[in-house]
């Protein structure tokens, strides 16, 4: 792929959004903790301030690891999806081909799956088993109880 990852409008949004807290609201916390630790006193004896400290710098890394999922983020056009193979929001239907269990799944983003709303990352082995895959053929999906075997039934937007 590109080096993109595309994105619904609310998943971009909600990513953008939690970016944004944890520059304001996230940054704001964690200086004022600092600063109640530095002024208990002697720094180098100091756990609060270091815990504090270590808080500071894992806030800084999620937000830059935010940052780079931004930017590298595209809102991928719904009405564009080639509905003729399993691609990324392609909602596809499966039936097991083991035991006839049918069941419907929409491929996004990795930040944006959900198992209870039946979204599931395409970099998932389902997900990763399913790309390109086209309405009758079957994908051989690694799980832990062995390769199982889906055929593609319906795919849809």
């Amino acid at each position: 792929m590109s080096g993109f990852t595309y994105y619904t409008k609310e998943g971009l949004d909600r990513l953008k959004k939690e970016l944004h807290e944890l520059k304001t609201k996230g940054r704001s916390d964690i200086a004022k903790q600092i600063a109640e630790a530095r002024d208990k006193g002697d720094l180098s004896e100091n756990a609060e301030y270091d815990a504090a400290k270590d808080a500071q710098g894992l806030l800084e890394l999620k937000i830059s690891k935010l940052e780079a999922q931004v930017a590298k983020g595209r809102i991928l056009d719904e009405s564009k999806v080639d509905t003729s193979k399993v691609s990324v929001l392609s909602t596809v239907k499966i039936k097991n081909v083991a035991n006839g269990m049918q069941l419907n799944y929409t491929l996004v983003a990795e930040e944006e799956a959900d198992l209870k709303q039946n979204k599931i990352s395409v970099n998932s082995p389902f997900g990763e088993g399913l790309l390109g895959k086209k309405i009758g053929e079957i994908a051989e999906i690694k799980a832990p109880r062995g390769t199982m075997k889906f055929e593609v039934m319906d795919i849809s937007r």
